[in-house]
């Protein structure tokens, strides 16, 4: 899985709005009033989970770097990882000392699993004082406890990325499921807005991604259709979204692709040419998109070929060199070249292809 832009990045929580941080007395911790029946307080992360920091904490994996997931410790040296990590050495990574065995630690993994638990925003009755000096509780008036570091989903997303990388699929998979229930869970409170309906859609697609790698096609595509799904709800004037939603259709074809229904891949990665060729339409010269334009129509004309309409497939493979080579990089985006060249050089491969069998024939005659 390539790297995705975080669906939170720009996300806040619904009880965000209206609420503001004061530091006072030299970063001491503060209660400032949002409105008359709320309190925010400012707080750190105890752990050093922070979201502008990268920094391993007491609770992570040495090895994938994200949070312990089936906690594992090595004997005899009692260092910590998680299970998969853990189960590709022979020997400690952290101390080079000889694994004779492994045993779950399941007192540090429920502390793990506590801690996701409470990360995040934590409401609780806040504490007056009578005109006696004497503290009362006023359980109409609330204390917001501003998130520790990241928003729970964003942490989420953060921490399962890390262990997809590292080849910790389980891992990554079950922090993804886990954010799904807590945006669900705000969808039903708050309806299909745009913000939670792209954070969903996203969120699922990487659930795919999860599914696929550990060789679940047809899980894959369930959470592929169900981020499409969610994704067609919202504006198409979103770059971001709409770059998702042509990416989750596009894997769907490859998952038909590959179980042989030729047909329904085609449906597929057709429907994700005609997400991208609306898009062009409206964003003259990006050239991200336009390039995202020339792969959907190599997947489109590949397929066509193999389905023996050779014509339609040659005119497809031109079309997407013709989009190309006319294609001019800004200075910003030369970063974009290598994939220029290689999709290019892809497309006109099979056109030779094809030439070099017309060749070959006609010799033969």
């Amino acid at each position: 899985m390539t790297t995705p832009v975080c669906p939170f990045m720009k996300a806040a929580r619904p009880d965000d709005t209206g609420s503001a941080k004061k530091a006072t007395n030299g970063g001491s911790e503060a209660a400032t009033k949002d409105s008359g029946d709320t309190a925010t307080v400012s707080s750190k992360c105890p752990f050093g989970y922070d979201s502008n920091n990268f920094k391993l904490g007491p609770l992570s994996c040495m090895i994938c770097q994200a949070l312990l997931f089936d906690s594992t410790k090595c004997i005899p040296c009692s260092h910590l990882f998680c299970k998969v990590c853990i189960s590709r050495f022979k020997d400690c990574p952290l101390c080079g000392a000889d694994i004779e065995k492994l045993e779950a630690d399941t007192n540090l993994q429920s502390m793990v699993d506590r801690f996701i638990e409470g990360h995040a925003r934590i409401k609780r009755a806040h504490v007056d004082t009578n005109g006696e000096g004497e503290q009362v509780l006023n359980e109409d008036k609330k204390v917001i406890y501003e998130d520790v570091s990241l928003d729970r989903g964003a942490f989420l997303v953060q921490q399962a990325m890390r262990a997809f990388r590292a080849q910790n699929i389980e891992s990554a998979k079950s922090r993804l499921t886990m954010c799904t229930e807590d945006i669900r869970g705000q969808l039903e409170k708050m309806g299909n807005k745009s913000e939670l309906c792209s954070q969903l859609g996203a969120v699922l697609g990487m659930l795919g991604d999860c599914c696929r790698a550990m060789g679940d096609a047809s899980a894959a595509i369930n959470y592929f259709e169900e981020s499409v799904e969610f994704l067609t709800k919202l504006p198409t004037d979103d770059l971001e979204i709409t770059h998702t939603l042509s990416v989750s259709l596009n894997k769907i074809g490859d998952l038909k692709y590959y179980d042989g229904d030729l047909e329904a891949a085609r449906s597929y990665y057709f429907r994700s040419l005609g997400v991208r060729r609306d898009v062009i339409k409206n964003n003259h010269g990006v050239a991200s998109q336009i390039l995202d334009v020339a792969v959907s129509l190599a997947k489109v004309a590949d397929v066509d070929r193999t389905l023996g309409q050779e014509d339609v497939a040659v005119d497809g493979f031109q079309e997407a060199i013709k989009l190309l080579e006319s294609l001019t990089l800004k200075s910003e985006e030369t970063d974009l070249e290598p994939r220029r060249l290689s999709v290019l050089a892809f497309l006109k491969t099979q056109l030779a292809e094809k030439q070099s069998e017309a060749t070959v024939s006609s010799v033969s005659l």
